[in-house]
């Protein structure tokens, strides 16, 4: 009995020393635990201590591109008055779920009427939500001061609208006595003539994918005399007495006869020949939906598909066409709706800076 108490007596210990060590090693263990998590979180002041060279600290700043659009975000760039031109800009989760065959453009209403639109092209950039997209657009020569909504859209989808004003443009009036032959040009039919009209449509038209320039235009004629502005309403008189009414598309400029007439911009030449109402004529793609036209020329010194730079000479002034005398006719098509050239001259018209910078906000 004494010998079965004392093995039980020292069974009853043994227990006793493990217990005691298995509770001792969980303790230093916790105890170790909590020294470790205490100095990663705190100082002796309470303050966030430097993360050590093992731990990466949380990053703060606004996302970068990874290959998934961010937040879409869609900004408007310049003044909206009639015959200006403004831009639209946009990146985000929307532009990507825009495959490639849905494109996506900006559309101006006014009250019930559709102003303008563009189709968004790829400016070549990344923000922080993604690649970026933009359409330059032109507000109409007719339309009126007041309250707009600018649409942006994507396969009949509406993916964000803007609340615009459309600020006033006055305009003047002037008075022509014409030609018997200048009549002729204005309103004898000839399939001719509506071929050629069809043709330089289809060019105003399209909207390609190349950037020439962004802007930074420079007068394409050596000339102090401006005969005519931009916008200016333009009375017909006829020789029978009629008259009729137009809206004065562009900038004239007194040039005599072999004036070098040069391209007012990076571009290339998308038109090159002579028209029956233009006479002699050159049309320059700047950017998607861009174009210049010099009109009325008297020879024409480059061809279709020629790249040229500000500066490059383009032909010779001239009185070719419906003309009263040897002049250059300059303008300016954004998204084919006419745009005052004198706007574009020493302004960068798609600032590409500019627009990251209202993207990445």
């Amino acid at each position: 009995m004494c010998d079965n108490f004392l093995f039980l007596t020292t069974e009853f210990h043994e227990v006793k020393r493990i217990k005691f060590r298995r509770i001792l090693l969980m303790l230093l263990v916790l105890f170790n635990t909590v020294l470790s998590g205490g100095c990663q979180t705190r100082t002796t002041n309470g303050a966030e201590p430097p993360s050590s060279p093992d731990t990466k600290a949380p990053d703060t700043r606004p996302p970068v591109w990874n290959g998934v659009p961010g937040e879409f975000k869609s900004a408007m760039l310049g003044v909206l008055r009639p015959g200006e031109p403004f831009v639209v800009a946009a990146a985000g989760a929307a532009q990507g779920t825009v495959a490639g065959s849905v494109k996506m453009q900006a559309v101006l209403i006014k009250g019930d009427k559709q102003l303008s639109k563009a189709v968004f092209f790829n400016l070549g950039e990344v923000s922080r939500r993604g690649p970026v997209i933009a359409a330059v657009m032109a507000v109409p020569v007719s339309a009126g001061a007041g309250r707009g909504i600018l649409r942006i859209e994507a396969g009949g989808r509406l993916l964000n609208s803007i609340e615009v004003t459309i600020e006033e443009r006055k305009y003047v009036t002037e008075t022509f006595s014409i030609t018997t032959e200048m009549s002729d040009i204005l309103t004898k039919p000839d399939p001719e003539k509506t071929r050629q009209a069809e043709q330089l449509w289809a060019v105003w038209a399209r909207t390609g994918d190349t950037i020439y320039t962004q802007g930074d235009f420079v007068m394409p004629v050596n000339s102090t005399v401006q005969t005519s502005v931009f916008g200016i309403k333009r009375v017909y008189r006829y020789p029978n007495g009629k008259t009729s009414n137009s809206v004065h598309t562009g900038v004239d400029w007194r040039a005599p006869t072999g004036t070098p007439i040069f391209a007012p911009a990076p571009g290339r030449v998308a038109l090159a020949m002579n028209r029956i109402t233009t006479g002699n004529t050159v049309v320059i793609e700047h950017m998607p939906g861009v174009y210049s036209i010099c009109q009325h020329l008297d020879k024409i010194a480059v061809k279709e598909g020629d790249i040229v730079q500000a500066g490059t000479r383009i032909g010779d002034a001239g009185a070719t066409g419906f003309a009263t005398g040897a002049h250059l006719h300059w303008e300016v098509r954004v998204a084919t709706e006419y745009a005052d050239p004198m706007v574009f001259l020493g302004r960068k018209v798609l600032d590409k800076e500019a627009i990251l910078a209202i993207l990445n906000e």
